[in-house]
């Protein structure tokens, strides 16, 4: 993993004009865990809650201590193409995905500093996408020893069937444009979920064989190939019903959920007829369903509602699929200059 990548850029030299970079989140439809259990399969959604990191032109201030993913992230970069500075560009980021959410937003980050900084450092051929998803992958492993699933998704974008391995990026098997007749809820309990304390006790089950791990591996892979199969079939009931028992895989086997968060479930059902599940693995977080699109204003509103009564610290955020990172123009401010991002 410390080997220099054998990228060959053309030319390396700090950008002359701002780089902006636009990442989405991703939702787990079902297989948390699963993609570096190895063996079992997941589904992912990436969603159009983006998050954009926009590099403006020269090198940035002198840092004021205590590094940063910004930094951490630019040592990773330069270390794999030549020429670049001692020191990152300038760095705006915006985020519209809530944070510590099992939704993926960190990743998302990670990944638009690695488009972003590649973009603004080198002429000639881009750093391939599937290069930046392996140095993104690298760069999270190296802390949290989690799995590729959310690194993939939201450079990949749409629906990705993903087949696990215990090291290394999940192999994608299969690939679907999300029905354009439907919509996501989030539902973001305000709770912060711990990745890193969950991701080593699965570690430490896994090394001990332990059967509930099991049970939850082979429950959470079966759930997983009906809600591919529900989304091959555009059946929305059936894509409910194979997420809620995705989530029960979660909640019985292995204690992801919170009472909180299966209250938040009851609201949902019940105010707005609407199945939830939680989105990634390490409790709290958020939860998501899915709705037809020309309901989901009101389904939304009536959710909304009922939590800012019973849960105040809620949200309720309607959403849609959403493509893969991205790169796009900065728009020019008035009188000509260029806009940086906020």
């Amino acid at each position: 993993m410390n080997a220099i990548d054998p990228i060959r850029a053309t030319d390396p030299i700090p950008a002359t004009d701002p780089i902006r970079a636009v990442v989405p989140c991703r939702a787990c439809l079902s297989g948390e865990d699963l993609d570096w259990l190895g063996g079992g399969r997941s589904v992912s959604l990436a969603l159009g809650l983006m998050t954009t990191v926009e590099v403006a032109a020269g090198p940035g201030p002198e840092a004021a201590g205590g590094g940063g993913w910004d930094e951490e992230v630019w040592a990773f970069v330069r270390a794999r193409l030549p020429g670049l500075a001692a020191r990152p560009p300038a760095v705006t980021v915006r985020s519209e995905a809530p944070a510590a959410s099992g939704l993926s937003s960190s990743t998302a980050r990670i990944v638009a500093l690695f488009r972003a900084f590649a973009d603004a450092s080198v002429r000639g051929p881009r750093v391939p996408d599937a290069t930046l998803t392996r140095w993104a992958y690298e760069f999270e492993f190296a802390v949290f020893r989690g799995g590729g699933m959310d690194h993939v998704a939201v450079v990949e974008g749409g629906a990705l069937l993903l087949e696990g391995r215990e090291r290394g990026l999940p192999v994608v098997r299969d690939r679907l444009g999300f029905p354009d007749e439907w919509r996501v809820v989030v539902v973001d309990s305000g709770t912060r979920k711990d990745t890193g304390h969950h991701i080593r006790d699965v570690r430490a089950q896994l090394a001990a064989g332990d059967p509930a791990l099991a049970a939850y591996r082979s429950a959470a892979d079966e759930a997983s190939g009906r809600v591919w199969e529900a989304l091959r079939g555009r059946d929305l009931a059936a894509l409910g019903a194979a997420m809620a028992d995705a989530h029960a895989a979660m909640r019985d086997h292995q204690r992801m959920s919170t009472p909180l968060l299966e209250e938040l479930r009851e609201v949902a059902l019940r105010s707005a007829g609407l199945s939830l599940k939680l989105s990634g693995a390490g409790g709290g977080g958020a939860l998501v369903g899915v709705c037809p699109a020309e309901e989901v204003a009101e389904t939304a509103a009536r959710l909304a509602r009922a939590v800012r009564v019973s849960h105040p610290a809620a949200r309720v955020i309607p959403t849609s699929a959403a493509p893969g990172a991205r790169r796009e123009p900065v728009p020019v401010a008035a009188g000509g200059g260029q806009r940086k991002g906020s």
